[in-house]
This record gives structure tokens, sequence and C-alpha cells, in this order.
């Protein structure tokens, strides 16, 4: 069949927004007429070069859409079902599925590189196979998945919403609920009010923080963070240090989770002196794969005890975890709805990007239907 979808041609481009064909699904995957796809940070980095990435891709990873057809011996979903992807494919059967740690699949992250399991493409343009974000490519109109990636979700949930659990809103309500471990009256502090970030305050909020500062230059995301949860705000480190000084009686944050749009390694050193005896610092945000060093004092994480980790996809567990947030949502605990600053058409794809740069979406979307 034919549809449209947004192709990264060469790192460092525009989005370019063209007719692609598209084979049907083989054995073990779905075709999917996508509804909505999120506009993540992540799809900017393979543009950007800080992820590393194989072009012509077409990107896209946080998407929602209604199942057309199915390939032979596909038994998770059938045609009609409401699916959300997980940017990480989770097969339920390797180790690290079966030890609970499916963000971390065997399985799945064969996937990741961006061609199906049998190293083919499924889609193609002027002649040329083309590669998928993980294997999703939710910037097109219709794609081929393979079914470890899709989560049956209700089919009165508006999928124009669903679609930010399918890496943002997990990502930063994991970094807060499990990377974190936040406990009722701790006090925290979130790095970042994007996509990611605003689900982490959510996240913060709904296990039971004491403290939340939600630090960020732009003032639009500061006065958003404080919907989403957010007890105080800082525009940057330097100010949050001051501020979280004063209402922690010098005790400092106990969680400190990162969800920058790029992170640096520089400011891992001030980053950990927001934190408590004890805290935890958590670098949810990606940072550059060419930088191999950070600034950080070990005689501190030493002799004070604070732990520096990482997480993807909020060290959470898709085919739990997002039916949890899905419940979470419609029993009003969990704001999506808030997240979406602006709907894009996908011909204005570089125009959502260029918003995302300059501050002024939590979130933009990309509206098919």
């Amino acid at each position: 069949m034919q549809t449209e979808a947004a192709i990264l041609w060469e790192p460092g481009k525009p989005w370019s927004v063209e007719t692609i064909e598209l084979d049907p699904p083989k054995a073990g995957e779905v075709l999917v007429e996508m509804v909505a796809s999120g506009m993540c940070h992540s799809d900017d980095h393979a543009v950007t070069g800080d992820l590393p990435a194989v072009t012509p891709l077409i990107g896209g990873h946080e998407g929602a859409g209604i199942v057309l057809e199915v390939g032979e011996g596909v038994t998770k979903v059938a045609p009609g079902d409401h699916v959300v992807f997980s940017f990480v494919p989770a097969c339920g059967q390797c180790p690290s599925c079966a030890d609970g740690h499916s963000n971390l699949c065997d399985n799945g992250a064969a996937l990741l590189v961006g061609a199906q399991l049998d190293g083919t493409s499924r889609h193609h343009a002027r002649g040329q196979d083309l590669w998928t974000m993980v294997c999703l490519g939710t910037f097109s109109r219709h794609t081929v998945v393979n079914e470890m990636s899709c989560v049956k979700i209700e089919d009165d949930i508006p999928l124009e919403l669903a679609c930010l659990v399918g890496c943002g809103v997990t990502t930063g309500w994991g970094s807060s609920v499990y990377a974190a471990d936040i406990k009722p009256g701790e006090n925290v502090a979130v790095i970042g009010i994007g996509g990611i970030g605003a689900a982490a305050v959510q996240g913060a909020r709904l296990a039971g923080a004491r403290h939340i500062v939600a630090i960020d230059p732009v003032e639009f995301k500061r006065e958003q963070a404080m919907g989403f949860g957010a007890t105080h705000t800082a525009p940057s480190i330097g100010e949050a240090y001051d501020l979280i000084n004063e209402i922690t009686w010098g005790r400092m944050c106990d969680k400190v989770i990162c969800c920058v749009g790029t992170g640096e390694g520089s400011q891992i050193a001030p980053i950990m002196s927001l934190t408590a005896k004890r805290g935890r610092v958590v670098v949810t945000n990606i940072h550059p794969a060419s930088e191999q060093s950070i600034d950080i004092s070990l005689c501190d994480l030493t002799l004070m005890e604070k732990q520096l980790v990482g997480t993807i996809f909020g060290s959470a567990n898709p085919r739990s975890d997002i039916p949890r947030l899905m419940h979470l949502y419609r029993s009003g605990q969990l704001d999506l709805a808030g997240m979406v600053t602006r709907e894009y058409a996908l011909e204005e794809i570089n125009q959502g990007f260029e918003d995302m740069h300059a501050g002024r979406n939590i979130r933009g979307v990309i509206r098919y239907k």
C-alpha cells in the first residue's frame, strides 16, 4: 500500500514528508493505522546526531493507532484493536522480562536498530529501504511493527492522549516511581519540564512527595509544572540550590530527576549538590553519545552515600504499566490532556520541533485523524 511519512534522509536535515510504499505484515508483525504520535526529543536526537541513527529513517516512537491487519502467528492483538506502542519492545519471555525488567528486553533490543527481526524493511521510498525509529516509525500514517511493540488498551480512551504513554509519560512517571523510588514525604527536584519532566512531576505527586521543585529556564514550563503538582519552581540549578536549602532546612532533596533535552556532563556536580545525604540522582535524559566524561566529586559520592543512576523507559514494565497509567488517567489522577500543548498535521512536523526547541510546548502531538 501507499501512505505518507516524515523521513530523515541524513542527519542535520529537515524531516521530508512524502509518499512511501508499505509492505504487508509478515509473521509476528502488525499493520497499524496511526491516530496520533507524540513529538519526543529523542526523535530530534537522530537529527542532531546526539543519538547515532541509520538513515534514511522514518522517525517517531511515541504513537497510538488501530490495528488493520496482523501477520501469521500474531496472538497479542487483532484487527480493530486500539493499541499504544511501547517504544522498547517487550517479549515477556527473555531473562530480562522474566526478571521483571522488560524495559531492558533482550529480544526487543534487536528491534531498536530500526529493522524487522529478519533484518529487512517494510517501508520504502525513492527506491530505497527505510529504517524506522526503534522499529516503529510513528511519523507515518500507517506503519508495520512487531507485535512485541503493541499494548492493547480500551477503545474509549482517546488515542491522541494515549500515545504519550508510549514513551514520555511512562518514562517520566517511572523515573519518579521506580527509578527514584520516591517515598511519601520526600523532597524532590525535577530538572527540565518537557513531556518527560511533566510526567516525572506527576509521578512524584502520586508517590506522595512533600516538596516538588520544578527547574526550567522557561517561565511557561514552570507555570505548567505547578498545575502538574510542583510546589515550587526555579529557573536554574543555581537558584534552585538556595530555594531547596531553605525549604528543606538544609537537608536538600532526597531525589533529583534529570529530564532536560540533552544532558551535559559538566552539570552533574551541580546537580549532585542539590541532593541530600543518601539521596539519589536519576539520569533519565540522553547525553550525547560522544560524551565520555562527567564532572563529579567522588568524595561527595562516597562520604555522603549519594547515588547516581540511569534509567530507560523509567524502569517500567510496559505491559503492566501502560494499562496502569490508563487507569490513572481515567480516574483523573494523571493529566494527559494538560501535557498536550499543541496538535500538528504531519506536514507541520518541522514547525513542531522548532516549537519544542523554543520551549513553546510541553508536548506537541501529530494528529492523523
